[in-house]
């Protein structure tokens, strides 16, 4: 059997047969307040504690309450004050300013959050929802809704001593808003480009009056298109979440969701092709890659997604050693995507379901002067879809016949035990997991029988970390971390793909700087991965290949916020990737669409006091170095460096009227200067997205 992969403009698509070709063308402490989820008061008990900018503690790294100063890894946290502030719509514009995190990669591509970290593709294998595995199939991919989200955290570096299936790069987990025990209520109404109309809600707090049970709703709709009139931005949102707390050793939450939105199904550009130099090398022309000819139709181009989720967090402590937790998740999402090329209609409809539960038991205790938090666990997921594909045969504005379908069912069941150990200022972190996997692949034309390939396999994986926690906040650490991960519904030209591994070295510091809220952090690494999944472009077709590779580099960061207003974060990165197996022309190059050199700066300033008190202004600058269209690293596709200009104004306007409290008034834009280069990458050429801005009142009360 031949497969074929369809080229679009993202990496998100199941490799597909010869009829989909056609869419292949395609100075003192802050004085704020402190935002705790989940946290028991001012206790580092919580699964992520912040102050403006700054996060303290979180579960993500080790599963276990733990400072951040004291993880001998590197972590990122996008804050809620700052998804206030910025106003991200996506979760790559939320991670836009994150050390490492390449976004854009795709250039304007609203259909799927395509991104790498420490140039490792992490768009399938690295996105977690509250701590559990966020399931997802080659077309099926979750959208995240930002104002459904508390945090982000980006732990870079291999993960899967703890967390099972995710990439060397390490994992994004994603942290969803949760009951509050304090009242808390906003309603929120936004305007902006592309004739966009949104309103929002949060509600939340405690139910009965013995406060053991505490809600929260969160919720918006939107109408709005994008610079691609073809390409809607239709939304609906919303998610529900209880807290039952009958007392203060037990608690468990139930968390829901549910999405219906609809954006473009090609958001691909229109590339012209042809000869670049002559016999001699010399360039003939440098014709245009990526056209502004729109490469869909807009009368067959709905991409309609509807997602659904629930679960629940449970944890118990039995007493001051041990304490239990379980988490589970039950995903559905169904997709139907239509598209268009060259005048002739496409269609895919997937169904993707999938469960996940965590269970895991705490230990604290201590061996003579070693103080331990001994954490064992084990965690099954599944995975399962069923994919058709259909192509051609009727007129525009009709569905297609399915001429193809695919389907996967994955299970996962994990293992590990991890130790933290801390002795005077040292802390050691060791772990240990073992996975089994079992997955069968099926694939062929419709009504035919189809063909069956299965995959059973095991593997193990660890993580040691050894810092030193200073008196005056300077922890350096190393840190050793290898990673497993099976590739969902990937068909290459010899079969499924094999699972991807990988192994990383990192050496870094952490300073938290003493009577300041700020902290400041800096990594060096190297990681080498084999078997990764790589999409390339060769004479317009987009094809899967697995890949061995080689990243480097080192980042720094900092962030704070302070008490005089003025809050900053800000990021450099250097960044080499390089193809260690692939082609024999290719060895050696540089991986493509990787640039050497990233760097960022968010500067925001509120007015404390005075007649404007209340007055918000931030800006931010986002630099992205050079990079190379393609694994052949021909010049003619280098990617020019590029960079973006994003602000926000906003003023509460009690200042002007005390019977204005609690209302707000704010603009954001991204791309202010409407920066708008080709990027090319696997061979492909995008443009950046254009500028965009939002104005927004909201009311809290």
């Amino acid at each position: 059997m031949n497969f074929r992969c369809a080229l679009i403009a993202s990496p998100a698509l199941v490799l597909v047969p010869a009829l989909a070709l056609a869419q292949a063308n395609e100075t003192r402490p802050i004085q704020l307040d402190p935002v705790i989820v989940e946290g028991q008061g001012g206790e580092l008990s919580g699964i992520i504690n912040t102050n403006g900018y700054v996060a303290t503690s979180g579960r993500s790294a080790t599963k276990t309450d733990t400072p951040l100063l004291e993880t001998p890894q590197s972590i990122s946290t996008v804050t809620q004050t700052q998804l206030e502030q910025r106003k991200p719509q996506s979760l790559l514009e939320a991670l836009s300013y994150t050390p490492g995190a390449r976004v854009g990669t795709y250039g304007f591509d609203p259909r799927y959050d395509a991104f790498t970290i420490r140039g490792i593709d992490v768009t399938h294998n690295a996105v977690f929802r509250d701590g559990l595995r966020q399931i997802g199939s080659p077309n099926g991919l979750f959208r995240l809704e930002p104002y459904g989200v508390e945090a982000i955290t980006v732990l870079r570096g291999p993960a899967s001593s703890i967390y099972g299936a995710s990439t060397s790069a390490g994992i994004i987990d994603i942290i969803s808003k949760r009951p509050t025990e304090v009242p808390f209520r906003e309603v929120e109404v936004q305007t902006g480009s592309f004739g966009r109309k949104q309103m929002n809600f949060d509600l939340s707090g405690p139910i009965n009056p013995e406060k053991t049970l505490f809600y929260r709703l969160t919720g918006l709709v939107r109408d709005a298109r994008t610079e691609i009139s073809a390409i809607k931005d239709d939304r609906v949102f919303i998610a529900p979440a209880l807290t039952w707390k009958p007392d203060d050793a037990t608690k468990l939450t139930i968390l829901g969701e549910y999405m219906d939105s609809t954006t473009g199904g090609t958001a691909a550009y229109v590339n012209e092709y042809g000869p670049y130099m002559d016999s001699h090398g010399n360039i003939l022309s440098k014709v245009t890659r990526a056209t502004k000819v729109f490469g869909g139709d807009r009368r067959y181009n709905d991409f309609r997604q509807q997602q659904a989720r629930i679960g629940y967090e449970f944890e118990h402590k039995f007493n001051d050693v041990f304490t239990l937790r379980q988490r589970a998740r039950f995903s559905q999402l169904g997709n139907n995507q239509q598209y268009v090329y060259v005048g002739t209609p496409g269609l895919t409809r997937e169904n993707t379901e999938g469960f996940s539960v965590d269970t895991a038991l705490e230990s604290r205790f201590r061996t003579g002067p070693v103080d331990h938090t001994l954490l064992t666990g084990i965690d099954l997921s599944r995975l399962s879809y069923k994919s058709k594909e259909a192509y051609g045969g009727v007129p525009l504005g009709y569905n297609p016949p399915f001429l193809w379908r695919t389907s996967q069912t994955q299970t996962l069941v994990g293992a590990y035990v991890q130790d933290q150990m801390k002795w005077q200022n040292w802390r050691l972190t060791a772990g240990l997991r073992h996975d089994w996997l079992d997955s069968k692949f099926e694939a062929g034309a419709a009504g035919a029988a189809p063909t069956e390939s299965k995959q059973t396999d095991g593997q193990l994986t660890g993580r040691a970390a050894l810092s030193y926690v200073t008196d005056f906040g300077l922890a350096p650490y190393v840190s050793y971390g290898t990673s497993f991960v099976p590739n969902s519904g990937t068909v290459l030209a010899g079969g499924v793909a094999v699972p991807t591994t990988g192994e990383q070295v990192e050496a870094g510091v952490k300073y938290d700087i003493p009577g300041y809220n700020a902290s400041l952090r800096a990594a060096v690494f190297n990681i080498r991965q084999e078997n990764g999944v790589v999409y390339e472009v060769v004479n317009g077709l987009n094809r899967q290949v697995q890949i061995d590779l080689r990243s480097s580099g080192f980042e720094v960061e900092g962030v704070a916020s302070l008490a005089n207003g003025l809050s900053v974060q800000a990021s450099y990165s250097y960044n080499d990737a390089r193809i260690k197996k692939l082609t024999p022309e290719t060895v050696g190059n540089r991986l493509t669409s990787v640039p050497y050199h990233m760097a960022s700066l968010w500067l925001d300033y509120t007015v404390q006091e005075g007649p404007v008190k209340g007055f918000g202004i931030g800006g931010g600058v986002r630099y992205v170095g050079s990079s190379l269209g393609d694994n052949l690293n021909r010049a003619i596709l280098d990617n020019e460096a590029r960079t973006f200009v994003d602000a926000s104004v906003r003023y509460d306007l009690e200042n002007l009227d005390r019977r204005l409290k609690g209302m707000l008034v704010q603009v954001s834009a991204t791309n202010l200067l409407d920066e708008d280069k080709q990027n090319c990458t696997g061979g492909f050429c995008y443009f950046d997205e254009g500028r965009k801005v939002i104005a927004s009142l909201r009311y809290r009360w």
